[in-house]
């Protein structure tokens, strides 16, 4: 079965428009509606892909007959209660990492998918990637895994802004927002993916004076190996991520979109696993997405509900130890 899948999609922002250009490569996906709190700028971002219905009410839209699924790419603030609206007028959900705000609210979300029995999916787009099957594929190559590093530190041209005072959503705690967020997320999931959850954390940050944090540092502990993470939106890194095994090591450039891997073992042979990826690299993630949809399956069975539950988990109790609090904390207690 290989049915067209009528999509909505909420945010007229830059993540939107490179999810779009992947999945508009997708024979099964049409867009057929857009939503923004502004009309006119609905209309000029509906325009540029020949789409005429605009919502500026959210329920219109998750009520509408136009769309079957929505994906999500407003604030995370705004994740969850959007994703529910839609989850029960029984629209498929494609919601943007980070998931939600916390922990409380992940759980909300996959009940109301349950309940309704719909599909929902974090759109966390590196698992669905050839280089990361591939670094899955060859991880018993280098034996026994002794620890994981994952680096993205990435120079915000919004930190600029916010040094002349002006304080824009990606540095704004009352949209969950901050650097763990928007980029640590990214070294957590393959880490979860390939190694479950940890049994203890340590982290450490550097907050700004808006509340969220602008770096941070993560200490993880398994029962064989450990696991470190470095992220930031205030400073550059050019340090491959790692994976380090007794017989060698899997090096990935570039974490968020996985470039190359390479794999390097102890007796010193080298090999270039590195597999051809498409540029607009968010298309994987909606195929997979659409794939689902048309098996009528309403759980991933690559970023499934475990995994992203123990994403988000960690990340609350990262939040913990540096001090970052999201409005959304309190309102779920």
């Amino acid at each position: 079965m290989n049915k067209k899948i009528r999509f909505g999609i909420i945010g007229t922002n830059n993540i939107t428009e490179w999810f779009l250009n992947g999945a508009l490569k997708l024979e099964n996906f049409c867009l057929t509606a857009v939503y923004s709190r502004n009309e006119e700028k609905g209309r000029n971002f509906a325009e540029k892909y020949g789409v005429t219905n605009v919502f500026t009410n959210l329920e219109d839209m998750a009520k509408s007959n136009l769309i079957d699924a929505v994906y999500i790419a407003s604030p995370n603030a705004l994740h969850k209660e959007q994703s529910v609206l839609f989850l029960k007028n029984k629209k498929h959900v494609l919601c943007e990492k980070a998931f939600a705000s916390n922990s409380m609210e992940v759980e909300e979300m996959i009940e109301t998918a349950r309940e309704n029995n719909v599909l929902l999916m974090e759109a966390m787009k590196t698992t669905h990637f050839p280089n990361f099957k591939v670094v899955k594929e060859n991880l018993h190559r280098i034996g026994k895994v002794r620890r994981y590093f994952g680096n993205y530190c990435q120079y915000s041209s919004r930190y600029d802004k916010y040094k002349e005072g002006i304080v824009l959503n990606a540095f704004n705690p009352q949209l969950s927002n901050g650097a763990l967020m928007d980029i640590g997320v990214y070294c957590i999931h393959p880490m979860v993916n390939l190694f479950g959850k940890p049994k203890a954390i340590k982290a450490n940050a550097l907050m700004l004076e808006s509340g969220v944090d602008g770096e941070g540092s993560v200490l993880f502990k398994y029962d064989h190996m450990d696991a470190l993470i470095t992220y930031s939106k205030i400073a550059n890194s050019y340090v491959s991520s790692e994976i380090q095994g007794e017989k060698g090591s899997i090096t990935i450039e570039t974490i968020n979109n996985f470039q190359k891997v390479k794999i390097l073992l102890k007796d010193g042979e080298e090999e270039d696993l590195t597999q051809v990826q498409i540029k607009d690299d968010m298309y994987y993630e909606a195929q997979h997405f659409i794939n689902l949809i048309n098996e009528n399956k309403t759980e991933s069975d690559v970023n499934y509900y475990q995994n992203s539950k123990w994403v988000m988990e960690i990340m609350d109790s990262i939040r913990k130890e540096i001090g970052l609090v999201f409005p959304s904390d309190k309102k779920n207690k």
